[in-house]
């Protein structure tokens, strides 16, 4: 029964040539077969009867009129376009195909069976059978080629129909030919990067390399630093405490992070430069290219790293700006002040906030806006009246409370207010009041030697009043120093690199079908494709129907 369901699904194929083969030595109409084809091709418009082993039957005795009547058509209820009696084989496996040949025709030439019967030579040996099975099939094709072309001519009607009324703006272009064009554009952005003027550059590496470096510089250089000649009642202790720990932040991160944030502006303004290229040009911009070349892109950007050679010889150069600490001329003096007054204005602004959020709010936004203080706040605030007591008394207080401050100012809040005080209360509230009174007293000073100058140069910088300005003229230059070498870097070496990546991004990219099908999707594509492949099919119809009519 799985034999006959096979065969039935292969011969029910319209396009299939059914050959019909049956044992000449045998009584062929006892067969089944014929009546399985009989059903599948009643009209016998595509069934060839093959009858086999006849040099057999002639052995056997077969009776002549019964071959003749099977090779007519007449003995089964069967049509067919065509009956052959073949022989296959001598019995032996190890005959060649040329042997059997010559065995063939050498038989039917002397064969009794058929020498005597009229009209059937036609019909006979294997060649005969594979010239009909050819004029059959060929037949076939003519028959059914010319539809196929019209049915693919009407398929690309309605393709190019989709097309033109949902995509008028646009090439019929495919994925690889979507993927050059999106190559271009890429390869173009870095182009487009050079261009960026030395100004932008450098504005922009300073700006991060203050942002990078201010934490730093305030909370581990200049505080500790400045609390230091409270401390000691010594201007000389803050000028050796900032060389100590600028020489050795230089040595040691200031490099690796000064090119860890080269290599952020780098990729930001690559980034920036990439999405306003496309805002700008948004209608003549081809969205299906936008996933890909934000792949190529992050890709490229994920794989590049700075060019290592270059940290050493932006250490040495950081080490031999932070050790000159005079400032030369009027122009340098006033950008150096204006960056020490900045700076001090802002952590005064963020330390006022942290302690306002500590406190709570004041007793004028308490009546004007309906305002109030948890218990903690409360608490805070009581301590920070008692603590900006001691600092009104001695305005010059060290960063540190002595043992017996602290016993004093517990008790004074016990006696006020009837409840003890942790002393970690106490600290807590103490680092963010001296914080900003320490803040205030410094942008007082700045703000009084920002016309001092001349007095400075007369002294020849040998006056310790001025170490917090010659500080920030040091960390200013080196900035300024340190931006021009990554801006150098970047222009000179870093976008060559990166151009090369990005090349080879692509590269890997263009070989990889998975990944353009992923980042090149949409029914624009698709489109495309359906229809490349149904014209290059009705090509190669087209020419087949002009080689077959040459042939007739």
């Amino acid at each position: 029964e799985c034999i006959r369901q096979m065969s039935t699904a292969y011969m029910s194929n319209p396009n299939a040539i059914i050959l019909c083969i049956q044992d000449g030595s045998v009584d062929a109409e006892r067969s089944n077969v014929t009546d399985l084809v009989s059903q599948i091709d009643p009209h016998g418009r595509r069934t060839i009867l093959v009858l086999t082993k006849v040099d057999l039957a002639e052995k056997n005795m077969a009776n002549a009129d019964r071959v003749n009547k099977i090779l007519s058509g007449s003995l089964f209820p069967m049509k067919a376009l065509g009956y052959f009696a073949v022989i296959t084989g001598k019995g032996s496996q190890n005959d060649s195909i040329e042997s059997i040949k010559e065995y063939e025709e050498k038989f039917f030439r002397s064969s009794k069976l058929f020498r005597d019967s009229i009209g059937i030579s036609s019909q006979l040996t294997t060649r005969n059978l594979s010239m009909a099975v050819s004029d059959c099939f060929w037949k076939m094709v003519r028959e059914t080629v010319e539809q196929q072309a019209d049915s693919f001519k009407a398929t690309r009607y309605n393709l190019e129909t989709e097309w033109k009324n949902n995509f008028p703006r646009y090439l019929e272009l495919d994925r690889d030919e979507l993927f050059e064009k999106a190559r271009g554009e890429v390869l173009n952005e870095v182009v487009n990067l050079s261009l960026v003027s030395v100004k932008d550059w450098e504005e922009k590496l300073n700006a991060e390399l203050w942002n990078g470096i201010s934490h730093y510089i305030i909370e581990n250089v200049y505080l500790p630093a400045g609390y230091s000649v409270n401390q000691t009642n010594s201007t000389a202790s803050f000028n050796t405490m900032v060389d100590i720990k600028l020489k050795q932040w230089a040595e040691e991160q200031l490099p690796r992070k000064s090119i860890n944030i080269g290599w952020v502006v780098l990729k930001d303004m690559f980034k920036t430069m990439f999405e306003e290229n496309q805002n700008q040009k948004l209608q003549a911009s081809d969205e299906i290219l936008e996933n890909l070349k934000t792949a190529v892109i992050d890709e490229a950007l994920t794989r590049h790293s700075w060019e290592e050679k270059a940290l050493e010889m932006l250490r040495v150069i950081q080490l031999n700006t932070l050790e000159d600490r005079c400032i030369k001329d009027k122009h340098n003096w006033d950008q150096a002040a204006q960056f020490l007054t900045s700076t001090l204005e802002h952590n005064l602004k963020v330390t006022d906030s942290s302690l306002k959020e500590m406190v709570g709010p004041s007793n004028y936004e308490k009546w004007f806006y309906w305002q109030s203080s948890t218990a903690e706040q409360t608490k805070r605030n009581n301590i920070k009246y008692e603590l900006e007591n001691l600092l009104h008394s001695n305005p010059n207080h060290s960063n540190l409370l002595s043992k017996d401050e602290q016993i004093t100012i517990s008790n004074n809040l016990k006696q006020k207010n009837g409840t003890p005080y942790e002393l970690d209360d106490i600290w807590q509230t103490w680092y963010l009041v001296y914080r900003r009174h320490y803040f205030k007293i410094a942008l007082e000073n700045a703000q009084n030697i920002k016309k001092q100058f001349y007095h400075y140069q007369e002294s020849n910088g040998l006056q310790n009043e001025y170490y917090d300005i010659e500080m920030f003229w040091r960390i200013t230059r080196m900035i300024k120093v340190t931006a021009n070498v990554l801006r150098q870097q970047i222009t000179n070496r870093e976008l060559r690199r990166l151009h090369k990546e990005l090349k080879e991004v692509l590269d890997e990219y263009s070989q990889n079908n998975e990944i353009k099908c992923k980042l090149l999707t949409g029914r624009r594509v698709t489109l495309v494709e359906e229809l490349n492949k149904v014209k290059q099919i009705q090509e190669k119809l087209e020419d087949f129907i002009q080689a077959l009519n040459k042939e007739k």
